[in-house]
């Protein structure tokens, strides 16, 4: 169904937004309160208690006879239960007084024995013509306890099916409660109660400007509408964890000013039957209303996998119905004018591709991993609220950092604080965040580990063959700093500041296997003998080698061929190719290794003497920085392309200001 420009212009106008605010500031309608029925209960019990209050004095048997004997009783009435006919009381009323009757109240032990000594005085009354005693029956039903009875029992089943339901359906929101366990879930956010912006998203240029253009169409629709464009239906965040997705979105509920639903795609999921499609429903019914509008589903491969993919459970199951209704509800025969559904995922290979065609989510926007620009942009904004020392360089700490995601990067820039904190700092410098890194990386330092004096040197002279290779080589990561301090599970650790390629030559992947070959070559100079500290070397430089061989193409000998599967559906019991390739395979990445193992030792070996220098150094202080190898060996030969953009902005800003 088509719909004017003019119709979309009236649902975007500021009389809708300024009747929605109408709206949420009316008084809300009657609400149920199971505490109610407990306040009803107490009513009742207080009420009974109340009605049984007899102002009337009680007297015993022996007294009571003796007052009829004294023929100063002119009336008695015997109280029995209806049901039983049993004597419950007997009220008496006095001659000559004039209180309102019953003046006396009499409860029974044996309602016989009273009876026929009553009767023995009456006769001998009567005998004696005197006035006679007046005795009256009279009958009594305990309605009240009866009630109370049949409610007591109902009004306790109320209660925990109440309690059992509430339980069962999340225990609070839309689906809460039992009359409401198909209302949704999502949480309506106001524009005053969401504090972040655009300004408050670093780095993620490319996204940013998708959005806006979201955020802008909301604002101010006739300037699109009035060219014949349409509002577009769904915005999906794709991205790996903690890269901003989420926080995206809030900046995005921040800048439009509009009503803002927030919910995940595991609030739609129940144990009941149909109740996620109808939390789908009521969803859509409440942002209509209240549009223009913003629906975010936060994790919304929990709903949205692919669908007939298990077999097991069949293909009409709970999940499938409620994202057959999502698809229903974002492009169907209804009109959701004024309704942007934003998602966000980081699996979105799984998701049925009903879901992510155009019409519903118009614009897939990659939310990756920062960059080294953008990384020094996400630190200026989490180093402000810390007092950092003055000769801290940012560019550094962003360099440092290659892979961290935004939500890695406040981590570091909080743990650098706690650190400093821990040890009395006024300020947080430079090795607080180094500490903080390697504590993220590598885990806690353990110097309680016990370490034999043979175990220390062999980890100290493996590490400094590390660090000498990568020095001496040109297309080996930089060396930042080593330690033989036992961090995690490793004994000993060395990092590198990694250069960002888009594109990986074969002379860099074969650098990178001689240095991390650098180890083990340094035991087998220096003592003769190699241990089991290079597993986890070995174990990078086998798949590095296979990887070059069997994926890229990069070995002369098996040639230009790759066994890469993107699609997924390879078997992991059959091979791609023959035994005999295989066995090629095989010897082309042992030559490699071979190959790059016997360049490591040449290298340590035309540095023996700077070399040993460097592990009786690591030996005595446990930890060295890039300064101590620039002493040792003197500056590396070549500069990171890196720190290269990185100087020449700086200067950049330097000459505008």
């Amino acid at each position: 169904m088509k719909i004017s420009g003019e119709t979309q212009k009236s649902q975007f106008t500021k009389k809708n937004i300024i009747s929605y605010k109408k709206r949420s500031n009316q008084p809300k309608g009657f609400k149920f309160n199971i505490y109610w029925i407990y306040g009803i209960i107490a009513a009742i019990f207080i009420v009974n208690a109340i009605s049984n209050i007899n102002p009337a004095q009680e007297i015993g048997e022996q007294e009571l006879l003796q007052k009829i004997e004294g023929s100063q009783v002119k009336q008695l009435i015997f109280v029995k239960d209806k049901a039983t006919n049993d004597v419950i009381e007997v009220e008496v009323e006095l001659i000559n007084d004039n209180r309102k009757p019953p003046h006396y109240i009499n409860k029974p032990v044996n309602s016989e024995r009273l009876l026929t000594k009553i009767d023995e005085i009456r006769n001998d009354t009567l005998k004696n013509n005197n006035n006679a005693l007046i005795i009256k029956p009279k009958y009594r039903s305990d309605w009240l306890g009866g009630i109370i009875g049949w409610i007591i029992p109902l009004v306790i089943f109320i209660a925990i099916w109440f309690f059992i339901m509430r339980r069962m359906s999340g225990g609070g929101g839309g689906g809460g409660q039992i009359f409401s366990i198909g209302k949704a879930k999502g949480k309506l956010i106001d524009k005053e109660n969401i504090k972040i912006t655009f300004d408050d998203v670093a780095g993620l240029e490319e996204a940013k400007e998708e959005v806006t253009e979201i955020v802008d169409f909301l604002k101010s629709p006739q300037k699109y509408t009035k060219l014949g464009g349409k509002i577009p239906r769904g915005a999906m965040l794709v991205g790996p964890p903690g890269t901003g997705k989420t926080l995206l979105a809030k900046a995005v509920a921040g800048e439009a000013k509009v009503p803002f639903f927030s919910l995940s795609g595991s609030d739609f999921v129940e144990m009941f039957v149909g109740v996620g499609a109808s939390r789908v429903r009521d969803l859509f019914k409440q942002a209509k209303e209240k549009s223009p509008s913003i629906i975010f589903i936060d994790e919304i491969d929990a709903i949205g996998r692919a669908r007939g993919k298990n077999a097991m459970t069949g293909s009409n199951d709970e999940r499938e119905n409620t994202l057959n209704q999502l698809l229903t509800e974002m492009d169907g025969f209804g009109t959701n004018s004024g309704v942007i559904v934003m998602a966000a995922t980081n699996r979105a290979d799984i998701l049925d591709k009903a879901l992510t065609r155009a019409g519903r989510f118009d614009r897939q926007i990659f939310v990756d991993l920062p960059e080294l620009i953008e990384r020094k942009k996400i630190f200026d904004v989490h180093l402000k609220p810390l007092k950092l020392k003055k000769s801290l360089d940012v560019n550094f700490l962003a360099r440092q950092t290659p892979g961290f995601s935004g939500a890695d990067i406040a981590n570091v820039c909080n743990e650098a604080a706690l650190i400093a904190a821990r040890k009395s700092k006024k300020t947080v410098d430079k090795e607080d965040f180094l500490d903080a890194v390697d504590r993220i990386i590598g885990g806690l330092e353990k110097k309680s580990k016990i370490i034999s004096p043979n175990e220390k040197k062999t980890i100290a002279y493996h590490e400094a063959g590390h660090a000498t290779v990568s020095w001496m080589l040109e297309h080996a990561s930089p060396l930042i700093k080593v330690t033989i301090v036992p961090r995690g599970k490793s004994l000993g650790a060395a990092w590198y500041l990694p250069e960002e390629r888009q594109l990986t030559t074969t002379e860099q992947m074969l650098d990178e296997i001689c240095t991390a070959m650098g180890g083990r070559a340094a035991e087998d100079i220096f003592f003769g003998k190699i241990s089991t500290g290079a597993l986890s070397d070995l174990e990078k430089v086998t798949k590095m080698a296979y990887a070059m061989v069997s994926l890229y193409g990069l070995s002369k000998n098996i040639g230009n061929i790759s066994y890469y599967d993107s699609s997924g559906q390879q078997s992991g019991f059959t091979k791609p190719y023959s035994e005999e390739r295989a066995q090629n395979i095989d010897k082309e990445v042992s030559a490699i290794l071979d190959k790059q193992y016997k360049r490591a030792k040449q290298i340590l070996t035309k540095y023996k003497e700077k070399v040993e220098n460097l592990g009786s150094y690591l030996l005595n202080k446990e930890v060295i920085f890039k300064t101590d190898l620039e002493k040792i060996f003197g500056p590396r030969k070549w500069k990171s392309y890196e720190e290269e953009r990185l100087n020449n902005l700086e200067k950049e800003k330097d000459q505008k200001k």
